[in-house]
């Protein structure tokens, strides 16, 4: 069982660093800017922590038997949704007052939060398919 758990959490705090990298990439390439939306953080320690911690914690859905039937990248994005709502509807209003859906930040934010955590989703999913996806219940790959 902790072999399951830790493979849950490594997988998906890889997929949290993926995540966090896009977010970087894109807010140093004006992608973010250009769809006006207002996400450019600075690449370092206090921005990397919490996308790679939450994205172990987020992992370990991988573990429970939510969307076992599906092919695993399905699975991934499917499963991505998770933290997509989390961020919209209790992070960004909540936590960082950046109103509901973080529209306070870009009428855009609700798409790059679905693709940031979509990068998360397949990312975690090929880590485990990686590994053998022998943590996972149902998995099809």
């Amino acid at each position: 069982m902790i072999s399951k758990l830790s493979l849950g959490f490594a997988a998906g705090a890889l997929g949290g660093l993926a995540t966090a990298l896009t977010i970087w990439i894109f807010g140093v390439l004006g992608i973010s800017q250009a769809a006006g939306v207002s996400i450019a953080p600075a690449l370092g320690p206090t921005f990397l922590y919490g996308p790679i911690i939450w994205g172990g914690i987020w992992g370990w859905i991988f573990l429970t038997p939510l969307a076992a039937g599906l092919p695993l990248f399905a699975r991934g994005l499917l499963l991505s949704l998770g933290p997509s709502l989390v961020q919209c509807f209790i992070v960004f209003p909540f936590k960082l007052d950046a109103g509901m859906l973080g529209l306070a930040v870009g009428t855009l934010t609700p798409l790059f939060v679905l693709i940031f955590n979509a990068v998360w989703g397949l990312v975690t999913a090929a880590t485990l398919r990686a590994q053998g996806g022998s943590a996972l219940p149902g998995s099809r790959f």
